[in-house]
């Protein structure tokens, strides 16, 4: 049996992780599930009420991890005794009609920089993975990693397969995926809003925060991290900073020898 051998520095993926709400949209995917749903009459105008004003105070304000696990619980609940066929082709709708005309073009455009530079670009977020699956399916990213509903014979049960993908547990996911890959953390990229990013942000040697709320901002400055406020010319910094990294990354895989 041939030796295994570790890739060398040339053969290493470079991913760059998109945390999803108020990154690359505006607002809460989650709020676009819980709208579809009562729309095909799955839940009542009480709870879309609930989702609305949750959508209204996720822009104002942020991530609330009380909210988010409220959220959460609301839309397991929305899956159970459904199929997965049918979350998917849900999915595919709320991409159609609400999310697509949400997204932030000049964050989208940094995720095509990444792509047209040959690293990987994985969405990762707390929102259910049918929907950040969709999103990286129609922009052309790599996958995504987010929270999974555990399912049954192709039906879903309502309960989770794992953790809701939030906090230090999106960090961990999006970890074990970068060692899966074999991939340099150090070379790695990592963008979000919130405070809750935070373990993700500091994981990768790239942090990039994303018009951050005032915790995020303040740890931002602290530690020298770029701060993107969606303008044109903070997006030409950003896509500047991507090609430099990665002329440097291919600059030192040139001058390491090979393992």
């Amino acid at each position: 049996m041939p030796e295994e051998t570790s890739p060398t520095p040339s053969d290493r993926p470079i991913i760059a992780f998109f945390d999803v709400d108020n990154t690359l949209m505006r607002g809460t995917s989650l709020f676009h599930l819980g709208r579809e749903a009562w729309a095909r009459k799955i839940i009542g105008f009480r709870q879309i009420a609930l989702f609305a004003w949750q959508q209204r105070r996720f822009i104002s304000i942020g991530e609330n991890l009380e909210h988010l696990d409220t959220a959460r619980d609301r839309a397991l609940g929305l899956a159970a005794g459904h199929t997965v066929v049918e979350i998917q082709q849900l999915a595919e709708h709320i991409w159609e009609h609400g999310i697509k005309k949400r997204l932030y073009p000049r964050t989208v455009g940094l995720t095509q920089e990444h792509i047209a530079k040959g690293h990987e670009v994985w969405l990762v977020s707390a929102t259910p993975v049918e929907i950040g699956a969709v999103m990286a399916k129609h922009l052309g990213l790599t996958g995504a990693l987010g929270t999974v509903v555990e399912a049954v014979d192709g039906v879903y049960t309502g309960k989770l397969a794992g953790h809701t993908l939030h906090g230090e547990r999106k960090a961990d996911a999006a970890r074990d995926l970068a060692a899966a890959a074999k991939a340099d953390l150090a070379d790695c990229w990592a963008y979000s809003d919130s405070r809750n990013d935070i373990p993700l942000l500091e994981m990768v040697g790239n942090p990039v925060v994303v018009n951050p709320d005032a915790t995020l901002a303040a740890h931002a400055k602290e530690h020298g991290w770029p701060v993107l406020r969606l303008t044109p010319g903070s997006i030409r910094d950003a896509r500047r900073r991507v090609r430099k990294e990665a002329k440097r990354v291919r600059t030192k895989a040139r001058r390491l020898p090979a393992s």
